[in-house]
């Protein structure tokens, strides 16, 4: 589980999104960020939570949101995702798993009586100033927006 919590510094991040561009937390700068990691693309809970986001990408933007989804799924799986669902946000293909341990989300799991690595769906609401301003643990992904936006 993350240690990042509410007024901690946002781990300084770059990584390539689904079509080979860096992304820094800089470019984010004087602006408020979204960043959720998902667990993989176009599984079922993971494209509910992109979807409900994709949904609400106005309201975000209204009030100075970006988003950012994050997983481990290579850029060709993040570019089919984000192509099939239309998002209107970059998701970063993190193979190597660098900003995912910067956020400390990857770790042990359980599915099914079957334990394994992988990253726990964690969403982080970071301020203008790159403060996180809230760290949500318990996703609901059908009524993510409901949970950031409260």
């Amino acid at each position: 589980m993350t240690t990042l919590k509410e007024g901690d510094k946002a781990p300084d991040f770059s990584a390539l999104d689904q079509d080979g561009n860096t992304i820094t937390l800089q470019d984010f700068k004087n602006k408020k960020l979204v960043v959720f990691f998902y667990p993989k693309a176009s599984t079922p809970g993971c494209t509910a939570e992109a979807c409900n986001l994709k949904d609400n990408y106005e309201t975000f933007k209204a009030q100075g949101y970006e988003i950012l989804g994050v997983s481990a799924d290579s850029a060709k799986r993040q570019q089919n995702f984000k192509n099939k669902y239309e998002l209107p946000y970059p998701l970063l293909a993190d193979e190597e798993k660098e900003v995912i341990n910067a956020f400390g989300v990857w770790g042990p799991k359980k599915f099914m009586g079957k334990e394994y690595e992988g990253i726990y769906r964690t969403t982080f609401v970071i301020d203008e100033k790159g403060i996180i301003e809230e760290v949500i643990l318990k996703v609901k992904t059908k009524d993510h927006t409901a949970q950031i936006l409260k």
